[in-house]
């Protein structure tokens, strides 16, 4: 089998090396099958992942990619095919059989109580006994501080999860995989929440880890970051492998190209749709914390139908609190109109009655209810929209209509619209989200962080579905770590820094490099 593209003629099956011994290999899976009602997940998936590797898998969102790696975890049984762990046939029921196996899974969505210590977190269901009877915490406190130091980690073992960044709980989540010991770890999507430096220090580590004889398979949308980390790389698309490649063979469009076919999107948006009618005016928002420094220190912010406002900042300097605020979810000191209309005081659901629509950065905390049904996530946040309530009754045929409507317009690819939206890959998860915010034709948009975890395909999805409702007049707040999508998409950017809006730029004349230079704080004269 053959395909023809950027790569010129590639042999879609082509092994690295035709050498591999069984000795090298540590997971070996053998013409992989799963089905379920309606849909064919997995349909004869070959993969060999190689001792001490980094092997990353790419593939559109439904593409099979987490299926396959359910069932290689033991969360799912295949109907057909064999898995082999280091050279030996094995059967999983349970994710235990795999943790016995010696194989760990590092979740796209952390797992973690954040009212309990990195200890507690780590210990929770492999809790050391102290001569049978209560909890040996001395013992468990030594094995994490030895693991932490033997493999880079810098996690200290008594600080509550709650008081630690994003990246230390990342690092949290494999220290929890190799203290039950793990020696083949599964990341699914672990720089979805990261910001660039976080990524770097993930990539020393991981790389620290092969050094120690570990194997890495790496799932990731970011094709960028695949090639960077990776030694070799499988891509699935339509739930079967399509090719092996080597990353200096290729780069992130081709790569793109035996995903979905088409070469990888561009955001770059560039013809004004920008109006003089101001949609949202923002002036002096302040929050208060319980040190010295401000969560937000005197923003002020103008906002213009069919225009496109990008917020850049490294994650915590205040760009939650700042959609929080304008959301009415956190109290604020200033003031907040909305199309001409002082809202400060308005609660959330009437700011969203008046128009404010929200793609939230976490989709399955604040977007959706996971497991309730499509239909059903159609109507949250949106439990006043005519098309959902019939008087004071929930109107269950005009919300189904108009879920099938969404499903359509947005190609959000399910068997029907009462499956539970869990059962959903990401992107279209994110892309039901997507169409129902924008539905209802919103005054303002705030899109927080709206490509996160989804593929290209879906990307660009959302990408177009942004531009068309920006240039039918739709006001849009931009937060996102992307900055090709923030320099892309929008039509003036704004820094913040320390809650402070700290410099501004004009996203055709500025680069990557200086915005990254002012989310640091080393561009605050700019």
């Amino acid at each position: 089998m053959t395909s023809t593209g950027p790569l010129g003629t590639l042999t879609q099956e082509a092994s690295i090396s035709t050498e591999t011994t069984v000795s090298e290999v540590a997971v070996q899976l053998e013409g992989i099958t799963k089905r379920f009602p309606g849909v064919v997940a997995n349909r004869d998936i070959h993969l060999t992942v190689q001792k001490g590797h980094i092997h990353a898998i790419v593939g559109e969102n439904g593409a099979g990619k987490s299926t396959l790696m359910k069932i290689l975890y033991g969360m799912q049984r295949p109907d057909e095919g064999e898995i082999r762990v280091n050279g030996s046939p094995v059967t999983f029921h349970t994710p235990g059989d795999a943790i016995s196996a010696g194989i760990g899974m590092v979740h796209q969505h952390f797992m973690l109580a954040d009212n309990l210590t990195v200890l507690e977190n780590v210990i929770l269901g492999s809790e050391p006994k102290k001569g049978g009877l209560g909890l040996d915490f001395a013992a468990a406190r030594t094995k994490i501080k030895e693991i932490s130091d033997a493999y880079g980690l810098g996690i200290e073992p008594d600080v509550l999860v709650e008081d630690i960044g994003v990246g230390a709980r990342q690092r949290v989540e494999i220290l929890k995989v190799l203290y039950r010991g793990a020696r083949i770890l599964i990341l699914d999507e672990p720089t979805a929440v990261l910001v660039p430096h976080e990524v770097d220090e993930l990539f020393e580590n991981l790389h620290g880890l092969v050094r120690e004889g570990i194997t890495i398979i790496f799932i990731s949308h970011h094709l960028d970051e695949v090639l960077k980390v990776a030694d070799a790389i499988t891509v699935i698309r339509r739930g079967t492998t399509v090719a092996e490649v080597e990353p200096k063979s290729v780069t992130a469009r081709q790569l793109a190209e035996l995903m979905v076919g088409s070469e990888l999107p561009s955001p770059e948006t560039r013809e004004s749709t920008v109006t003089d009618v101001v949609a949202l005016q923002v002036d002096d928002l302040t929050i208060g914390a319980d040190g010295e420094r401000k969560l937000l220190d005197g923003v002020t912010l103008t906002i213009h139908k069919g225009e496109v406002l990008g917020i850049a900042g490294v994650e915590g300097n205040g760009q939650a609190e700042l959609v929080e605020a304008i959301m009415g979810i956190r109290s604020s000191t200033g003031t907040i109109t909305l199309a001409g209309v002082e809202i400060t005081s308005w609660t959330t659901l009437r700011r969203r009655d008046a128009g404010i629509g929200y793609i939230p950065e976490d989709r399955h905390r604040h977007g959706l209810l996971l497991e309730a049904p499509l239909w059903e996530n159609r109507i949250l946040g949106h439990m006043t929209e005519k098309v959902n309530v019939r008087g004071w009754w929930i109107n269950r045929r005009g919300a189904r209509a108009d879920t099938e409507r969404i499903v359509k317009d947005y190609d959000v690819r399910t068997p029907g619209i009462d499956v539970f939206a869990s059962a959903l890959s990401g992107g279209n998860q994110q892309k039901l989200i997507v169409g129902r915010e924008m539905s209802g034709e919103p005054k303002l948009l705030i899109a927080a962080h709206p490509t996160r975890g989804v593929d290209v395909g879906a990307q660009a999805a959302i990408w177009d579905h942004l531009r068309t409702a920006r240039a039918a007049g739709l006001a849009v707040l931009l937060i996102s770590a992307d900055l090709d999508e923030l320099i892309g998409l929008s039509d003036w950017l704004k820094v913040i820094h320390r809650g402070e809006i700290v410099a501004e730029f004009d996203p055709a004349a500025v680069t990557p490099e200086q915005l990254g230079s002012a989310m640091t704080g080393a561009g605050e004269e700019a």
